[in-house]
């Protein structure tokens, strides 16, 4: 074990610890503090949308983006073949039929054509998973969904600063989604984010995750909905807002490690590599 080689290594900023720090002595650490508002402002600035709701984790931002759609029961929804077993439990939870699409060896990501054939009168969203930092060649879907009215939730936990054409990931979809675990560009440990330009999708994304209180102050304990206790910290935020103010030197980073491994095993013929 004293050559254990971890996946990941979080770096860990100063400026991190100077907002962590604010936080405590404020000793405003759960959830609603100033950080929290702020990371969300300024991570969906960064990612071109307009709204932006922290929440726990991933897996509660692909739930709760999913059931802000308030799609009918049994409704199909197409997903890659690839990825966390989050997506498709987001989908049964929200009782709608996940549809499996094969993902392609070179990139590891889903088969376009394939994704395309999976639509039918019954489709009424599409899961864009982009895998290890390589985004799904999203033109013809995006195109094809917009023509048929079908909802484009794009997960862009693994290509957080990245772009696709120019444009950054995670601007593409209806409602988009983001990680923050230790492992992916940013961290704030745990922690998830939804994003999206639709003022509607944002406002209920807000009241899911906070277990659909009311608005009202004298009718708190009525809720419209069941929703889940999925708020992010304050201290959880103050770190996010440290680790966005360096993500070109995190993107930067992993991109040189990321091509020295490429280029060492790239001609090992024991192993597939991901498209570089």
């Amino acid at each position: 074990m004293k050559r254990f080689i971890p996946v990941n290594k979080p770096k860990i900023f100063s400026n991190d610890k100077t907002f962590v720090n604010q936080a405590l002595k404020t000793n405003w650490i759960s959830s609603e503090g100033p950080f929290v508002k702020k990371f969300e402002i300024n991570f969906s600035k960064y990612n071109k949308k307009k709204y932006g709701v922290a929440v726990s984790n991933g897996t509660a931002a692909l739930e709760i983006a999913i059931k802000s759609l308030n799609l009918k029961k049994n409704s199909e929804v197409i997903i890659p073949s690839f990825s966390i077993i989050s997506t498709a439990n987001a989908v049964i939870k929200n009782n709608l039929k996940p549809i499996l699409v094969d993902c392609d060896l070179d990139t590891w990501n889903m088969n376009i054509n394939k994704t395309l054939k999976k639509i039918t009168r019954k489709t009424r969203a599409i899961i864009i998973t982009h895998i290890y930092g390589l985004p799904v060649d999203l033109r013809k879907i995006i195109e094809v969904a917009k023509k048929r009215k079908i909802i484009i939730i794009e997960d862009a936990a693994e290509v957080i600063g990245l772009k696709y054409n120019k444009k950054i990931c995670g601007s593409f979809g209806d409602i988009s989604t983001f990680s923050f675990y230790a492992n992916k560009h940013i961290t704030t440990g745990e922690g998830g984010m939804i994003c999206t330009n639709n003022k509607k999708y944002f406002e209920k994304c807000k009241s899911l995750r906070n277990l659909s209180f009311s608005k009202s102050y004298f009718n708190r304990f009525d809720h419209d909905d069941i929703g889940w206790n999925y708020r992010m910290s304050n201290l959880q935020a103050a770190l996010g807002c440290g680790q966005l103010k360096n993500i070109s030197w995190i993107i930067n980073r992993k991109r040189q490690i990321g091509n020295r491994y490429f280029d060492k095993l790239k001609d090992n013929k024991n192993i597939i590599l991901q498209k570089n």
